[in-house]
């Protein structure tokens, strides 16, 4: 049916060409903004997680700073390096003061511990407690004072973990940076110095660098355990170990990773802290789904104005397909119709554009075919009808001729020529009759038989009759039906001659009148009233196939039949009275017969 149909072709086409470059316009919109959309977000999250690594920097720096202001203090290094001396009282005082200072330069400090490297004292200090001097240094502390021993810098930090308030059955989640104290210049460590901070601030600083309804915050160690988590059900799982130890092993110290597995599906941004501020890991981690969600936004709203627009698109595809093709349909309706022998279109309307003058002609086409066809059919009836009519009231004309000729031959051995004369004159009109052959002429043919009849009766009246006959030369080769000239003049002798009357005449006249042919015959009898004029019209144009009825202008009946037959409308029988008096006939015919060459050969 696609292949066959212009309709649906149409439709099709109009189709395609509306919904590929929408449907490609939203898609391609919605790859653009999605685009843009994730680099926008990992631009401003890089440059956010940058913010904050130089924030988390400057606050551990300034945690690092009150551990290393210890080297400033020379008593304190003195302490250190002979600590035989804490059992003199200047001494300790001077180290409890050292201690309280650092205890309350910060509200996030929580503790402070000063273990020495020979394992077997301790100096601790809380806010809920005074300095305190111990003998013991837990074992779970030194797996962290070797890794601080063993760090460039001589610093580690312990990741959060959870400790009970003295005197409180709680407990409070801690970080703890340690630091080897050195016998500088020397390399010997002196002891290890341990704060205790509240994560507080490191919490609070994290979340300023992401969305905690769209976004993962992580900061991890530099060995990859968690600090702090933005998710607090978050687990070391094998999942989390995955992309912590992808991130862990990757070479830079901040990029983009790109993650797609059932527990996440999205995009990280990480920013690792320098080693001399502990190395940790910032980590921001933004879903697929959070991360598109404006562009999945902006996608429903093109798709619902798309699908609006496509309705309206498909709804005026399909009234203009409808509005071309129905014509068409209508057309090719027409046209299986003429081949079944219908020759009556439809008369619907086929508008006025291209295929609209396409249909309006070819019913033109269809009404000139079907009038050429009656009319062929009708001049064959009348023709035929003719035919028997000459077969049934005349003898055999070889047989007439025959006797004429004899009859001629004798005038001559008599010495009447004026009898062969006339003889001759009527064998013409006999055999211009009784030529079968012919139902179109050259006007030349149809005077010289219209002379021939007129001679014959200018014979018989003799003075009391006059005619004339005027053509012009251009107009002889004129082709026009047979026989519509004579029947008018005889018209004449039937009822407008009157030989009581005076002398008779009878004029005709040929001439051009713009495209037409224009022939008249007019006498010089007694005329028609206008109620006779009126009825004899009536006669032959009311029914003009009806031979029926009223023979009394028979003619001029006949004449108007054939000129029906072979012009339709565009020739005219017009009958009056001429100013002078008498009857006047006038012909207007075309030039050129349409069909001429075909219906001069009719039979």
């Amino acid at each position: 049916m696609l292949k066959t149909s212009i309709r649906n072709k149409l439709i099709v086409l109009l189709l395609i060409t509306t919904i590929v470059p929408f449907g490609s316009s939203i898609i391609i919109t919605y790859l653009y903004t999605k685009g843009s959309i994730e680099e926008q977000v990992v631009k401003e999250s890089s440059n956010l997680l940058y913010q904050g690594k130089v924030n988390l920097e400057s606050y551990i720096n300034e945690l690092n700073g009150l551990t290393l202001s210890l080297y400033n203090n020379p008593d304190f290094i003195n302490f250190m390096r002979s600590p035989s001396k804490e059992n003199n009282y200047l001494t300790i005082g001077i180290v409890k003061n050292i201690v309280q200072t650092i205890l309350y330069t910060g509200d996030t400090i929580n503790g402070v511990r000063i273990s020495f490297a020979d394992g077997d004292r301790v100096i601790s200090a809380t806010k809920r407690s005074t300095v305190v001097f111990s003998n013991r240094i837990k074992d779970s502390q030194w797996e962290y004072f070797r890794k601080a021993e063993r760090s460039p810098y001589n610093m580690y930090i312990e990741p959060t973990y959870s400790q009970e308030e003295e005197n409180i059955n709680r407990s409070k989640e801690i970080i703890t940076i340690h630091r080897a104290f050195r016998n500088v210049p020397g390399d010997e460590v002196l002891a290890y110095i341990s704060l205790d901070i509240s994560p507080d601030k490191i919490i609070d600083l994290s979340r300023n660098l992401y969305n905690p309804e769209s976004e993962e915050f992580y900061l991890l160690s530099s060995e990859g355990e968690m600090i702090y988590s933005s998710d607090r059900d978050v687990s070391d799982d094998g999942n989390n170990q995955k992309w912590i130890k992808r991130i862990m092993d990757s070479k830079d110290v901040s990029g983009t990773l790109e993650w797609k597995e059932d527990a996440f599906n999205g995009v990280m941004m990480y920013d690792q802290l320098p080693a001399s501020a502990g190395g940790w890991f910032l980590v921001k981690r933004v879903s697929y789904g959070n991360l598109y969600e404006s562009a999945f936004s902006v996608a429903k709203i093109n798709i619902l104005f798309g699908v609006l627009g496509l309705t309206l698109v498909v709804l005026a595809t399909l009234f203009v397909s409808f509005k071309i093709t129905s014509p068409i349909r209508i057309l090719l309706t027409n046209i299986q119709q003429v081949e079944k022998g219908n020759m009556k279109v439809q008369a619907e309307s086929f508008g006025s554009d291209e295929i609209g003058i396409l249909g309006f002609r070819f019913q033109q086409m269809i009404e000139r075919i079907n009038h050429l066809i009656n009319r062929e059919y009708k001049l064959e009836l009348e023709n035929k009808t003719n035919q028997l009519k000459v077969l049934q009231s005349q003898i055999n004309p070889h047989f007439l001729y025959n006797a004429l000729q004899s009859i001629g031959t004798i005038a001559l051995k008599n010495k009447v020529p004026q009898i062969y004369s006339l003889i001759t004159h009527l064998s013409k009109i006999m055999r211009y009759g009784m030529n079968m052959e012919e139902d179109v002429v050259p006007l030349n043919k149809e005077i010289n038989y219209t002379n021939a009849y007129l001679l014959l009766q200018k014979e018989r009246f003799g003075e009391n009759l006059e005619y004339s006959v005027e053509v012009e030369d251009e107009l002889k080769a004129v082709q026009v039906p047979k026989m519509i000239l004579q029947p008018l003049i005889e018209n004449y002798f039937k009822h407008g001659f009157d030989i009581r009357d005076g002398v008779g005449r009878i004029d005709l006249t040929c001439y051009r009148e713009g495209e037409e042919l224009v022939m008249t015959v007019r006498d010089n009898g007694v005329g028609v009233t206008e109620s006779r004029l009126r009825e004899i019209e009536a006669h032959f144009k009311a029914d003009a196939w009806n031979k029926t009825g009223d023979e009394t202008n028979i003619g001029l009946k006949n004449v108007y039949v054939r000129l029906k037959l072979y012009y339709d409308h565009q020739a005219t029988l017009e009958l009056g009275n001429h100013d002078e008096g008498g009857f006047m006939v006038t012909m207007r015919l075309p030039i050129r017969m349409e069909g001429e060459a075909n219906e001069s050969n009719h039979h």
